[in-house]
């Protein structure tokens, strides 16, 4: 299969009951030291939003999202499976009342019916959603770096406890996060498309940041597609980590800090998504009745599939694949679950 990527001579260190156990330790401990590191507080969020909202994540635009009806009294009502939870935290941040420097996270279920399934994607996407409060003067890359760098310090950390959980457990992640923005990387690699960009700086510095996502470049395309209504473009990025087992690049987080009323405005007339403006969520940025913040997302099977040194996603979650992929896993010792 095309987008099926199977390493060779590859054997799980972990049979199936011991990597569900241990599933449990990486997600309890990762979560715990993020916490800490980030001054969060966990909070419950939501499955599914009303349509009409304008809190759902739009992704690129071209994702549909799982949708149902709701009997609302006399009405029916149009609802979603969330795709993520970047708006709907902003609301809560306001709704719970916190401060400056302090924030959520939450646990994010989602569906994507639109991914082309593979080793690292799934039609279910688990992920720990954060989002934290920020004053106007954080709105700037040193204040997102530093932001980076103690998410990261939550990479070290449940690197350091498989270590001592396993002995024969080696180290795999570099002591320090590399940041490069991706207009540097375009000029650093120009022939290549931002794919295989990603590939060759993962490859040489094993951990890095990419900053500035969604703009288009000097090459005049952007490095990828973002939504105009959460992230700032100027001040956003992916921390992407190597695989050695796939010999491959693998995301790990999209974040960034958040759109203002002015950088709102622009994206939408960038992006020509000018009528999102009448939506509830963005009425409420124009209006300033929402806090600057800065959050992202952290996927919680990939985390495992990294520190579990596994092949295939669906070897840390229960999901469903193509026949051919599970035979094809099956004669080669990727036991999916």
């Amino acid at each position: 299969m095309e987008n099926l990527i199977i390493p060779e001579g590859y054997k799980s260190s972990y049979d199936v009951l011991e990597t569900q156990i241990i599933i449990k330790e990486i997600k309890d401990y990762f979560e715990r030291s993020l916490a800490k590191h980030l001054n969060l507080t966990r909070v419950s969020a939501p499955l599914y939003v009303r349509s009409d909202s304008g809190i759902n994540d739009y992704l690129t635009g071209v994702e549909k999202p799982v949708n149902f009806k709701f009997n609302d009294g006399d009405d029916i009502a149009q609802l979603e499976i969330v795709q993520s939870l970047a708006k709907w935290k902003r609301i809560a941040l306001k709704r719970y009342g916190f401060e400056i420097g302090s924030g959520i996270y939450t646990d994010m279920d989602a569906i994507r019916p639109h991914e082309t399934l593979g080793n690292k994607h799934s039609l279910y996407v688990d992920q720990w959603d954060w989002e934290k409060v920020i004053s106007n003067d954080n709105r700037n890359i040193e204040y997102l770096k530093e932001t980076v760098r103690n998410i990261y310090k939550a990479f070290i950390d449940t690197q350091n406890m498989m270590r001592k959980r396993f002995s024969s457990y080696n180290k795999i992640l570099p002591d320090e996060i590399f940041f490069i923005t991706a207009e540097e990387l375009a000029r650093r690699y120009p022939k290549d498309n931002p794919e295989t960009r990603e590939y060759k700086i993962a490859k040489e510095k094993k951990a890095v940041f990419i900053i500035g996502i969604g703009h288009k470049l000097s090459n005049g395309e952007p490095h990828d597609i973002r939504s105009p209504d959460y992230d700032d473009w100027n001040l956003n990025g992916d921390i992407i980590l190597w695989n050695p087992v796939l010999n491959s690049h693998l995301e790990l987080s999209s974040m960034g800090i958040r759109v203002n009323k002015n950088v709102l405005l622009e994206q939408l007339k960038l992006s020509d998504t000018e009528d999102r403006l009448e939506l509830e969520y963005h009425q409420m940025i124009l209006n300033n009745e929402l806090p600057l913040t800065i959050g992202g997302g952290i996927g919680q099977s990939r985390i495992c599939m990294f520190f579990l040194q596994k092949a295939h996603i669906g070897e840390v979650q229960a999901s469903i694949w193509p026949e051919e992929m599970v035979e094809i896993c099956k004669k080669n010792g990727i036991h999916l679950l």
